[in-house]
């Protein structure tokens, strides 16, 4: 039988600070944790998430918090992006920005009268639902300890067995299978040319992209280059995420400089055709700025044109 959901609204778990360096904006403790033996590293790291009345996600919160191999991946995977391979931050704190915002995603479309595949497809709940986004969200990119190149094809292999050893209290077969298999099928299809056949995995790729504020961007860029993915990947201060005024979702990007419009234009649109959320969302881009002529102030996304064929972009 379903938990029952809380209906009021919670204030979310404020987000880490960025912090500038050489290897471009990273979160202080993703740059941090570089530097510290794992057994710190490890010790450090506590993921926010707001579980509401869902008694399955905190159960599953309070399993992740005492797993020790799950956070030793986030540790390699930061280790291998930041220091070997001189790319953006792949730390848990990546994995609490994703984990937090596909959760909001999915509540708001939920509170919309969206209704997730899991319910639809399975007679499942949103709870159900909840917990997938969660697992997928802090799952996705543990195949960065192994290599970048093919990362998500990694974290398949290593996250089904964690996910079942996470599930076990939770889920009896058949649905701990069902579970695991629709996380998996979210972390395949958050690479730039993934195919998402469910809400939970479109959101998951949304939320991938949208880890873009205070320079945070999903494209990855040399050190101290200087390029059009670096310049617009300093540009984007803030997302927002709320109830869209045409559509059940509203992200905000609040930029500093109008060249952020090409993560915009570039990264986010990419990964949101395809995604399944295409008639949900509205993208908005405003360019608040006393320091550049306003060329831009406003820019909304438009996805899917007539006759466009949709891109592709680095993954993540």
């Amino acid at each position: 039988m379903a938990d029952e959901h809380e209906s009021e609204e919670q204030p979310e778990e404020a987000l880490p600070a960025v912090v500038e360096n050489a290897t471009g904006p990273l979160s202080d403790e993703a740059l941090r944790d570089t530097r510290l033996t794992p057994a710190e590293a490890v010790a450090g790291m506590h993921i926010r998430v707001p579980p509401r009345g869902n008694r399955k996600l905190r159960q599953l919160l309070e399993k992740v918090e005492a797993d020790k191999q799950l956070k030793a991946w986030w540790h390699v995977a930061n280790v291998n992006a930041v220091v070997r391979l001189e790319i953006n931050d792949h730390s848990w704190v990546h994995v609490q920005i994703v984990t937090n915002i596909a959760l909001k995603l999915l509540r708001q479309l939920v509170k919309h009268g969206v209704t997730p595949s899991l319910v639809s497809d399975y007679r499942m709940t949103i709870d159900d639902s909840e917990v997938v986004v969660v697992l997928a969200a802090m799952l996705h990119d543990v195949g960065m300890s192994v290599h970048r190149r093919d990362h998500e094809e990694f974290s398949l292999f290593l996250a089904e067995p964690k996910l079942r050893e996470l599930l076990a209290d939770s889920y009896d077969e058949p649905e701990r299978t069902v579970i695991v298999s629709e996380v998996l099928q979210a972390i395949i299809s958050h690479r730039a040319d993934g195919e998402p056949l469910a809400l939970e995995a479109g959101v998951l790729r949304v939320a991938d992209a949208l880890d873009v504020a205070k320079g945070r961007s999903r494209i990855p860029f040399e050190r101290g280059s200087v390029s059009i993915h670096s310049l617009s990947a300093a540009a984007i201060d803030e997302v927002r995420i709320a109830a869209g005024q045409t559509r059940p979702v509203m992200v905000e990007i609040l930029m500093n400089n109008s060249s952020g419009i090409y993560q915009v234009d570039g990264l986010l649109k990419a990964k949101l055709r395809g995604s399944g959320l295409e008639p949900y969302i509205e993208v908005v881009a405003r360019i608040d700025t006393d320091a550049e002529k306003r060329l831009v102030p406003v820019y909304r996304l438009e996805i899917g044109g007539p006759g466009e064929t949709p891109g592709k972009t680095a993954g993540s």
